[in-house]
């Protein structure tokens, strides 16, 4: 298959569903019987509410215990880093589930809770499109994938441009992440608004209604940023570590867990020929593009809503995250014995080591 073919974003892009391959019906046919014989439900569970009132509960509760200026500021700072672990997890737990229509069957649960991304900064409408749509769909296809263009000082791909300082990204690429969410309330959406082509679509035009959320949303995140300012009897410069403190830490934790699913060692980056045909069907394509990470850390998977099961969600992305730990030993087992790659890596910190060996590998001069 030719590698380096030209603004793949240009044309339509299609996937070989000829090959489909006796994994496809199967292990769709496995998950249906696993819901069908225990009797679940495919969205969410009693565990996963729970686990909902736990995360907005408590962030907003350590944003009122910071309002109420009771603590030293060394207390303040360590608050703020957990109001940022919060601000993740309530991005991975429940926004991300409920943009996706899993979290509910009902779309007004789902849409409520998407809300919540929009609160963090991040437009949850935009989001849709450039990750449930664009990501899902194409996923490491350079050129087409949003999240591999995060930002022009990491080549997340080989097929990305190469300068001469991505040779030092997986030193950097830390600190590049933990400006995301940053990124996201004062630049990324706002640029995706107005730029004409988004991957596949060219002049994108978007719903008048979903331009005032945009507005509406920027205030508020904005809002709950300044509030502690005023709020506060403090320096500026304590009001701005505290905002660096909790906006790092949330930037930095959803970066790293988002890359570890596709631009680690295993998963491939693959391109269209010619006339903008894949080598496979699409769910082909996604075991060939995606890889797990940590099954065994169960504390992990509660925080980050399941998102170390990458391979379950491209799969499934319309089942609740709640069941992916259930749904891996399907699939593992479904692809391994029709022979369909099923990248793994076993721990959190295998994960991170193989993602920074992939960036100095996509950094090196060819």
């Amino acid at each position: 298959m030719n590698s380096h073919v030209a603004s793949p974003s240009t044309r339509k892009i299609r996937f070989n569903n000829k090959n489909v391959q006796d994994f496809v019906p199967e292990v769709r046919r496995r998950v249906q019987a696993y819901f069908e014989e225990t009797g679940r439900g495919q969205k969410a569970n009693a565990a996963m509410v729970a686990k909902t009132i736990v995360l907005l509960g408590g962030t907003a509760t350590v944003y009122g215990l910071i309002l109420t200026g009771h603590f030293t500021p060394a207390q303040m700072f360590w608050m703020a880093v957990l109001l940022g672990m919060g601000m993740a997890g309530i991005g991975f737990s429940v926004a991300h589930d409920a943009l996706h229509g899993a979290y509910s069957s009902n779309p007004f649960v789902n849409r409520m809770l998407g809300y919540t991304f929009d609160i963090l900064g991040a437009n949850g409408y935009m989001w849709k499109i450039t990750h449930n749509v664009i990501h899902h769909t194409y996923t490491n296809i350079t050129g087409v994938d949003e999240d591999l263009t995060v930002s022009p000082i990491l080549r997340l791909s080989p097929d990305a441009p190469r300068r001469w300082y991505h040779r030092f990204q997986s030193w950097y690429c830390f600190l590049a992440y933990s400006f995301a969410t940053l990124n996201w309330l004062f630049v990324k959406d706002f640029q995706q608004f107005t730029k004409r082509t988004i991957g596949p679509y060219t002049d994108k035009k978007h719903p008048p209604a979903e331009w005032a959320t945009l507005v509406v949303g920027k205030l508020v995140a904005l809002g709950l940023v300044l509030l502690p300012y005023f709020v506060l009897d403090i320096a500026v410069w304590q009001y701005v570590v505290g905002v660096l403190a909790a906006h790092l830490t949330a930037g930095m934790i959803l970066g790293v867990i988002f890359q570890l699913a596709h631009v680690v060692e295993g998963p491939e980056f693959l391109m269209p020929d010619e006339d903008g045909r894949m080598e496979h069907a699409w769910i082909i394509h996604e075991m060939h593009t995606t890889a797990d990470f940590a099954a065994d850390n169960h504390v992990l998977s509660w925080y980050i809503g399941g998102l170390n099961y990458q391979i379950e969600h491209h799969l499934f992305p319309q089942i609740c995250s709640v069941h992916y730990p259930r749904l891996s030993s399907i699939v593992r087992a479904t692809a391994e014995e029709y022979g369909v790659p099923y990248h793994y890596k076993p721990t959190l910190r295998a994960a991170i080591a193989s993602h920074q060996r992939m960036l100095r590998k996509l950094g090196q001069a060819a």
